[in-house]
């Protein structure tokens, strides 16, 4: 039977004696939260024809820059209209420590702005799923996002600033609702 090196087991688990790049995740949690539906119930006596827009955003700050400790924080705004009506609004900011040591910055930045929201949006998605079914509308199924591509093109914006459309917030188009 093969003897365990602790230090590479900690390395494996991404501890603290790790020796080159570290990165883990420390917390999710939900910051801020919000469900409304304006019309209801009037809403629920029309013929349901949900238009969904989906607004996100994304931001990285540092808690312990020397230790490599940053929240995450992933934005998303879900509008639902129903013949013209305001059916439903959801806003959620879902949050996450992550500790991102060792790495050059451009891969820190790449980690922090891409493969961070790609870790917290499944759990806003289901958040979101979960609030709209309780406020009584249709099931919401947010389709995956591709945060590798809006991070590149964040990136060409800011070394290009021509190319910008100067929000800073990625939106998509409409969603099946």
């Amino acid at each position: 039977m093969a003897e365990e090196n602790p230090q590479n087991t900690a390395a494996a688990q991404g501890g603290e004696n790790a020796s080159g790049p570290n990165f883990s995740i420390q917390k999710i949690f939900i910051k801020d939260l919000s469900f409304e539906a304006p019309d209801s119930p009037e809403i629920f006596m029309r013929e349901w024809k949900g238009e969904t827009g989906i607004q996100l955003n994304t931001n990285a700050r540092p808690l312990n820059e020397q230790d490599g400790v940053f929240e995450v924080e992933l934005g998303l705004t879900v509008t639902t209209e129903s013949e013209g009506k305001t059916a439903y609004l959801v806003e959620i900011k879902q949050a996450g420590v992550f500790v991102v040591h060792g790495f050059p910055e451009d891969q820190r930045n790449q980690l922090l702005g891409a493969y961070c929201p790609n870790v917290l949006f499944p759990f806003a998605r289901e958040t979101i799923a979960d609030l709209v079914l309780k406020g009584g509308f249709p099931q919401l199924l947010l389709q995956p996002v591709n945060f590798e591509a809006l991070y590149a093109q964040h990136r060409n914006e800011q070394q290009n600033p021509a190319a910008a459309d100067g929000n800073g917030a990625a939106t998509s188009g409409p969603a099946q609702a």
